[in-house]
């Protein structure tokens, strides 16, 4: 079992490495991306290791849309990580909006926060909802994501609360979820 589980491990780190790797251009061994590069990347990569329930999409067309709610850190860099993306037969739409709200139509949240809605009113607006809640920081007020980057040791990575997940009928694949820095149950 170990073994399969280092092999998985190792294939998610790669292709996640390969996608990053065709998105951003090539880099010296002694530079780094920038953290807004890497959060973009891990966030146009996220959904396809996200299981959302069945009879959320309408058709097997239907775009599966990533919001950005409020103040938008990525600027053009998701739009291009995502551009002829898709998960499964759902191609990927990102969207800004200043509210995030259970009608906004989204499947995927990086919540910002602004002036408008603060992240922790965006994250409460959503919540039991299938929204793949995510944020770079802890919320104002407290409110909790489902994923957050953070830097460890110089790097982007993420935290998962898969129990919060779960309530709202998500399912995070053990993939990603051994690629976490911390995983909640």
């Amino acid at each position: 079992m170990g073994v399969c589980v280092r092999r998985d491990r190792r294939l998610l780190r790669w292709i996640f490495g390969l996608a990053f790797c065709l998105t951003y251009p090539a880099v010296s061994a002694a530079d780094s991306p920038p953290p807004l590069d890497v959060e973009a990347a891990y966030l146009a990569r996220l959904a396809p290791f996200v299981v959302w329930p069945p009879s959320l999409f309408s058709a097997p067309a239907v775009p599966l849309v990533l919001c950005v709610q409020g103040n938008d850190p990525f600027g053009d860099r998701l739009d291009r990580m995502t551009a002829g993306q898709g998960v499964g037969s759902h191609p990927i739409l990102v969207r800004r909006i200043a509210r995030l709200d259970a009608d906004s139509g989204c499947e995927v949240a990086f919540i910002g926060g602004s002036p408008i809605q603060s992240q922790s009113a965006a994250l409460r607006a959503v919540e039991g909802q299938p929204v793949l809640t995510v944020t770079d920081s802890d919320t104002d007020g407290g409110g909790k994501s489902m994923v957050r980057f953070v830097v460890v040791e110089g790097r982007v990575r993420f935290m998962i609360d898969a129990g919060r997940a779960g309530q709202c009928g998500l399912s995070i694949s053990s993939k990603l979820l051994a690629l976490a820095v911390d995983v909640k149950r």
